[in-house]
């Protein structure tokens, strides 16, 4: 008998790789989306507006696991109003799905909770791993969205789901990804550079792998609290766009200084931090629970993304 798997915001790009893992192997897929009830592919769809309790917490009602995407974009200008935004839209999506879990008479076995590295703000040198609390302060549209989103998702999942299992996830390479796009762009173009001082440290993951520990994390009654969800071999900026520029063939790549990047930000309404900052991740619990990643080291992992 198929298990029901319900994907809260499951429309975007990591949401339909991972409706189509579930589906090839079986499991039935609901997705929870702010567009229109429907049925494509095998894969039901069910209006929600991520902020409030509706129709389509019938879904959940016996399903096997809930694993939440939902978020806005963070590829925008920091501007309070954008901030804020963010925020909402995971704050009011976790209170929303806690509140649905805790009126069922059999809520789901396990709440995978998709969530960022980002709320280390700019780590500097240090290896963080799960045992690193997060800064109390940082960048608002970093640790302050992600801290909230935490909080919110602790206090949700404490009443909800049998099991919680919250994804602290690295930058996602993979085919079709728009960052992963965007950086080949850049490298094709002759700016693929270092960035900045070049020094930031880059927590990545392949899609692969983050499609199969979000699986292992549904399917593992051993799996509980957070997990990093990032490569062991986090890479520096620099490193970053060498192994690009070598992806698509490019010798050479022209840096982008700091104000350089301050200027195309902003023309490009998008956020200056996202590449200057970075943080040093390490995936501490899954290796000591003995995982295997399929595409550990940088080339491999880019060479998967930007085989077409």
């Amino acid at each position: 008998m198929a298990r029901r798997v319900v994907l809260a915001g499951g429309s975007g790009y990591l949401g339909r790789h991972l409706a189509e893992r579930l589906r090839a192997r079986g499991d039935e897929v609901v997705v929870l989306t702010r567009g229109s009830s429907t049925e494509r592919n095998g894969v039901r769809f069910e209006h929600w507006d991520g902020r409030s309790p509706g129709s389509w917490a019938v879904a959940l009602e016996g399903a096997h696991a809930l694993v939440n995407l939902a978020g806005r974009r963070v590829d925008v200008r920091p501007t309070r109003r954008n901030v804020d935004d963010l925020r909402r839209s995971r704050v009011d999506a976790v209170r929303a799905l806690g509140q649905a879990l805790a009126a069922l008479d059999t809520p789901p076995a396990v709440w995978v909770q998709v969530a960022t590295m980002a709320i280390y703000g700019e780590g500097g040198e240090i290896v963080c791993d799960e045992t690193v609390a997060p800064p109390p302060e940082g960048p608002r549209q970093m640790v302050g969205v992600a801290t909230a989103w935490e909080a919110a998702f602790d206090a949700a999942a404490r009443d909800g789901a049998a099991r919680a299992v919250l994804l602290r996830c690295g930058v996602a390479l993979g085919p079709g990804d728009p960052a992963t796009a965007h950086l080949a762009w850049l490298a094709r173009l002759g700016m693929g550079g270092r960035i900045g001082t070049g020094r930031q440290w880059v927590s990545w993951i392949a899609l692969d792998d983050l499609l199969d520990v979000t699986l292992r994390a549904i399917d593992e009654p051993a799996m509980t609290g957070v997990y990093h969800v990032t490569s062991p071999q986090p890479v520096r900026n620099a490193a970053l766009m060498a192994a690009v520029r070598r992806a698509v063939g490019r010798r050479w790549g022209l840096p982008v200084p700091a104000f350089g990047v301050q200027v195309g930000t902003r023309l490009l309404g998008s956020d200056a931090a996202l590449p200057l900052t970075g943080r040093r991740g390490h995936p501490g619990r899954l290796l000591d629970e003995g995982y295997r990643f399929i595409a550990p080291d940088l080339d491999t992992a880019l060479g998967r993304a930007l085989a077409r």
